[in-house]
């Protein structure tokens, strides 16, 4: 499963060269959130221009991590088919390690289209395996971003981003994750 998350120099150059995250400047104590989805990805840095994050890292997950990531995930908004009472809800919220947000996706452009993107929050025990036997690979997309940018703006037909499929989670990440 490929993800992206974007970073100032120092985090993703050290993960980079160390195939995992750490060093003096990334954080296990924050929440740190992860995209499935290429496009928002754009959106969300700027196309790599935005302040601390000008450097994107697509992140080869292993399929069974992310699939046990799905299954913990608690969605960020209250839903009466997932929890008997805002209060129930809010407490499973507090207490979990991964958090699921729906968001609108964008075009290229930066546009905003009809189709949802899921953002995946990861703290605690479930960020400290997705930095280390969660992952499989750290890939630095900064140059593939820097080169599509331009034509990112236009609409041009030069364009060219990652191939993305649905992903078909397990039916206990699917229940979980709503």
């Amino acid at each position: 499963m490929i993800v992206y998350q974007a970073y100032r120099p120092s985090i993703a150059r050290y993960a980079i060269e160390h195939g995992r995250f750490g060093g003096p400047d990334y954080r296990f104590s924050r929440m740190s959130w992860i995209k499935p989805n290429f496009l928002w990805m754009m959106y969300r840095c700027g196309w790599g221009t935005k302040e601390g994050q000008q450097m994107v890292l697509a992140l080869r997950l292993r399929r069974a991590f992310f699939d046990e990531v799905l299954a913990q995930a608690v969605a960020s908004s209250f839903s009466a088919s997932h929890h008997a009472t805002r209060e129930a809800w809010a407490e499973a919220v507090a207490g979990s390690e991964v958090r699921l947000q729906w968001d609108p996706d964008h075009a290229p452009s930066g546009a905003p289209v009809t189709r949802r993107a899921v953002q995946l929050g990861l703290r605690g025990s479930m960020l400290k395996a997705m930095t280390t036997d969660g992952l499989l690979e750290v890939i630095d997309m900064t140059e593939f971003v820097a080169s599509q940018r331009p034509w990112a703006t236009d609409g041009s037909a030069e364009l060219v981003t990652p191939v993305e499929r649905v992903y078909s989670a397990g039916a206990d990440a699917a229940r979980a994750s709503g």
